[in-house]
């Protein structure tokens, strides 16, 4: 008989998640994927799907759009709108202001598309001009993208000017919700988007592997009249919207413990309620950038269009990215992100997203904080980050 090799950790060590995500995951949606398997056809299931595209319905505030769990991460929500929306040659311009936008210029290159990418400064939001004035020049604009919270830099970026523009040139409106969906109102409908995509692991306090999607029946009627099939089978949205519609015609096998862990997520979300729900984010992001400047740490996004899930923040006079990151993970039990592209080795993200998004997590970050930065020759008044944030909770 052949021996097992020896594992490194029978059991994770326990942590703080405060990172670009995964996020931590409440006990009741953990408590879902234990639930007996059954299958994917089963009709129970299949009123369990209906139940979930229901909930996703109230958390996208749509009433018309077909909404629907991709098999695959957020990155899968992404490549399946642009492989399924874009033909070769077709127009799409590209509202890019970080590192998340510029996947979407990679992936639609690989489509085969006349990509318009237009870039604008990290840390700030897309200025909407900007895409007006491009727009004009180019004929047939079949899409336009953006990303509404980058999570590389931050930014919370407005819609309803990028979407207003795509619609009076006749363009479809595609937005990255990643980091958006449970913690920033996504209005579907009212701002006029035609597909929205996000994960599981960050605002909706779900493990990774599902990617909650909205398309329009607008965006569903451009893929059915598509003159080429698109390039991926697996990622087809009119083939994927075929299994969550009222025909639930087979596609593949769907990751059933993961759709119920969504489902129960999402209730989770509604019972807390919408707005109650942004109120708590905005609150302890608000606790933590006030922590943060009291030890002297600038926050690098632009005041007035902060992201709440997302802080990044300069990293501290003489420590190391990888090295503080590590202490404040073996010592503290505290995990942080690092910097992406243009912000990478300069900044610290932290994330306050869904289950994560809590006061004492914030306090146990801003202690641990107070401890590293003095180690390392950086003056701080001892208890000033804890007092900012404490005011801040407080008064709220």
């Amino acid at each position: 008989m052949q021996q097992v090799p020896e594992t490194k950790f029978q059991t994770i060590p326990p942590r703080i998640l405060l990172g670009p995500g995964p996020m931590m995951v409440p006990p009741r949606v953990l408590q879902a994927m234990v639930n007996p398997m059954i299958g994917y056809l089963d009709p129970d299931f299949i009123s369990i799907m209906e139940e979930v595209s229901d909930l996703l319905k109230i958390v996208y505030s749509t009433k018309s759009a077909t909404t629907m769990a991709l098999s695959g991460t957020g990155s899968a929500g992404m490549e399946a709108g642009l492989n399924s929306i874009l033909e070769p040659n077709d127009v799409v311009v590209m509202c890019i202001h970080g590192f998340f936008c510029e996947r979407q210029f990679e992936m639609a290159t690989r489509v085969g598309a006349n990509v318009i990418p237009l870039r604008s400064d990290w840390g700030k939001p897309f200025p909407p001009d900007l895409l007006e004035k491009e727009i004009k020049k180019h004929k047939n604009v079949k899409l336009v993208t953006t990303v509404q919270a980058e999570t590389s830099t931050g930014i919370l970026q407005p819609l309803e000017d990028l979407s207003k523009i795509a619609k009076n040139h006749d363009a479809l409106f595609m937005v990255d919700a990643v980091t958006s969906l449970g913690a920033n109102p996504v209005e579907f409908d009212s701002v006029g988007i035609d597909y929205a995509y996000s994960a599981t692991q960050k605002g909706l306090a779900c493990p990774p592997g599902l990617s909650p999607a909205a398309i329009s029946n607008n965006a569903l009627n451009a893929i059915k009249n598509r003159q080429t099939k698109p390039s991926s089978w697996y990622l087809d949205l009119g083939l994927i919207s075929d299994y969550w519609g009222d025909a639930h015609t087979y596609h593949h096998t769907a990751p059933v413990t993961m759709i119920l862990a969504l489902r129960e997520s999402l209730k989770i979300i509604v019972e807390e309620g919408l707005q109650n729900r942004f109120d708590r984010h905005n609150l302890n992001a608000s606790a933590l950038r006030a922590g943060l400047e009291a030890l002297g740490l600038t926050v690098v996004s632009q005041n007035g269009y902060r992201l709440s899930q997302i802080t990044p923040f300069t990293i501290p006079k003489n420590i190391d990215c990888v090295e503080g990151r590590k202490i404040l993970l073996r010592e503290f039990g505290i995990e942080i992100g690092r910097g992406l592209g243009e912000f990478a080795e300069k900044v610290w993200r932290v994330g306050l997203m869904g289950e994560s998004s809590k006061p004492e997590y914030v306090l146990n970050l801003l202690a641990a904080l107070e401890k590293l930065l003095p180690r390392y020759g950086n003056e701080i008044e001892p208890g000033s980050a804890l007092s900012a944030a404490s005011r801040i909770l407080s008064d709220n």
